[in-house]
């Protein structure tokens, strides 16, 4: 064997060996996956259910800390839908526009998401004030410029009724009404106070006689006789939140 064969038989086998460095061909490696780190995405959360007068559980519980939080009162979040919860939803819907009845469903709760403010019943906006819509049934108490609560309520039926006046003897007839205008409260008292008409709690007088009271009936509809009526619950603190002296805006709305 020649020199120069033999050299080229060494070079070509170093080129073999280089050639054979890696364990893969290039174009397999290319191809092969490389482990990523595996991710977990956490499962949606289910809708909430819709909720009936008489339901108990956690998205109760979620309906009352949401409605306490916006300004309504639906009384202790215990998980249980009861009468006070009940009313806070009536309220609710009527100031946004929906259906008012005793049903939370898909539309109440993307509403509680992105909730109306109230509608503001007089041109005035004192800061401290208490705005009635006759219309659909709710009170708002402004303190500080803010609404401090929203409330269902039961004003005048609008009946005819005849019954007499304090001190009268004899009876006067008029329609059941609660009157629109810009007033001031006044007079009040503590606990249930008699009435030619009925019993008053924590009344709190702004127009004659008649008056802001918690009430053991408050029904969907206007059913007093021209006062305004509150749950019982709401009309505990009632007089701590509306002073003597306050503005009272009472309209009835288109």
């Amino acid at each position: 064997m020649s020199m120069k064969r033999g050299i080229a038989l060494l070079t070509g086998g170093a080129l073999l060996l280089a050639g054979c460095a890696d364990d893969k061909p290039a174009a397999e490696q290319a191809n092969t996956p490389t482990a990523s780190p595996t991710t977990t995405t956490p499962a949606p959360k289910p809708p909430p259910r819709t909720l009936k007068a008489g339901a108990k559980g956690a998205d109760v519980e979620r309906l009352q800390k949401r409605l306490k939080d916006l300004g309504y009162d639906p009384g202790k979040a215990d998980g249980r839908y009861g009468i006070s919860s009940q009313m806070a939803v009536w309220a609710f819907k009527k100031v946004n526009g929906l259906k008012v009845n005793s049903t939370v469903g898909a539309k109440t709760w993307a509403a509680l998401d992105a909730p109306r403010p109230p509608r503001p019943m007089a041109k005035r906006r004192e800061a401290d004030r208490v705005d009635v819509d006759l219309r659909r049934q709710y009170l708002v108490v402004y303190r500080d410029g803010r609404p401090r609560l929203i409330s269902h309520i039961s004003s005048g039926s609008g009946e005819y009724y005849c019954a007499k006046d304090r001190g009268a003897t004899v009876a006067r007839c008029r329609y059941a009404t609660t009157g629109t205008g810009d007033f001031l409260t006044g007079r009040r008292a503590s606990g249930w106070e008699v009435s030619p008409l009925g019993r008053l709690y924590n009344p709190i007088y702004f127009n004659g006689g008649i008056a802001f009271h918690g009430a053991l009936d408050v029904p969907r509809y206007p059913a007093s006789h021209g006062c305004v009526r509150l749950p019982m619950h709401i009309a505990e603190y009632f007089p701590d939140l509306v002073k003597t002296g306050a503005p009272v805006h009472v309209r009835r709305p288109k």
